[in-house]
């Protein structure tokens, strides 16, 4: 039986009036080395139901803005199938305004999902945090893969990738080395985040795989790399993204939990729900300056989310 995302309550778990809808996708199908995936969705849900759901940085209780779990994707007859059930599932609830949230293992779900944002909202900047590039054009045949997961982005939208440390050179053909922020130099450059950020479009979905994380804090995802990203960091860095540009979803993937240490699943969950505190206090803040009839501050503050091109 099908509960509330992290047991919240029936008046903050409706579908009609909830901002949030999380459409988990227990799909493992294209993984080559370890095969927990398609059991992340499912941890990830778990550890959520024991997280507290105030959040001390921005003094908010955020799934009171209501947050509706939806079914589970769970075609895997082929990716391609798999791939279409999420377009569709994803732009079903665009339709109607959510906040739409895809928790996949594998990270192939991602791209049905991208081709549904893309459609429903004008010059889209995929936000790629990962360990990995996933610019592969076709895998043995196969068009959706793991490996191919931002090979679609990368030719429709604007496509920034953050924390990239492993990738073969054949992707070197199509990776943009002006929007790519490789680990390395993350390591060196105090300005990183700065220029990410300007590379943006307004509208960004953030694609975040959690082996974008460095494997010291993140153990529980399929292909571990190390030299990735710390809490602190990645806190920083998405604050100032929801901050300075309009977040309008999120895809969360890459968990294969362990059996034995359910760390990587509290984070990921703790972290998805930051992600949320962050898009609804900085929204609740927005609105306040309105509030106050502020209208010069208000204008500069909602210009920055104007494109330069615009």
């Amino acid at each position: 039986m099908k509960t509330n995302y992290a047991s919240i309550s029936n008046e903050y778990a409706k579908k009609e009036t909830s901002k949030v809808v999380v459409i988990p996708v227990p799909y493992k199908g294209t993984n080559t080395w370890q095969q927990n995936s398609h059991k992340g969705p499912q941890a990830f849900l778990e550890a959520s139901n024991h997280m507290e759901l105030y959040d001390i940085e921005t003094e908010s209780e955020v799934y009171k803005q209501g947050i509706y779990l939806a079914d589970e994707v769970v075609e895997n007859n082929n990716p391609e199938a798999m791939s279409a059930a999420v377009y569709e599932n994803v732009k079903s609830h665009l339709k109607t305004n959510k906040f739409v949230s895809v928790i996949g293992g594998d990270h192939a779900v991602v791209i049905g999902a991208i081709k549904a944002f893309n459609e429903h909202y004008e010059n889209l900047t995929v936000l790629q945090i990962d360990a990995q590039a996933r610019l592969h054009k076709e895998v043995n045949g196969e068009k959706v893969n793991s490996q191919c997961a931002m090979y679609h982005a990368s030719q429709a939208t604007n496509l920034i990738q953050v924390g990239i440390r492993s990738m073969a050179s054949i992707e070197k053909t199509v990776l943009d080395t002006d929007k790519a922020f490789f680990a390395n130099e993350l390591a060196t450059d105090d300005y990183w985040m700065e220029n990410a950020i300007e590379a943006m479009t307004d509208n960004v979905v953030i694609s975040l795989s959690l082996d974008g994380l460095d494997p010291s804090i993140m153990p529980g995802v399929d292909k571990p790399v190390p030299g990735g990203l710390f809490w602190y960091e990645i806190l920083e860095f998405l604050k100032s993204v929801f901050a300075e540009k309009n977040v309008i979803g999120i895809n969360l993937v890459g968990l294969s939990p362990l059996e034995a240490d359910k760390s990587s699943e509290a984070l990921a969950a703790k972290l998805f729900y930051k992600m949320l505190s962050y898009k609804y206090e900085l929204e609740k803040e927005d609105n306040l300056d309105i509030d106050e009839n502020s209208f010069a501050k208000s204008e500069n503050k909602f210009g920055k989310f104007n494109d330069e091109d615009e």
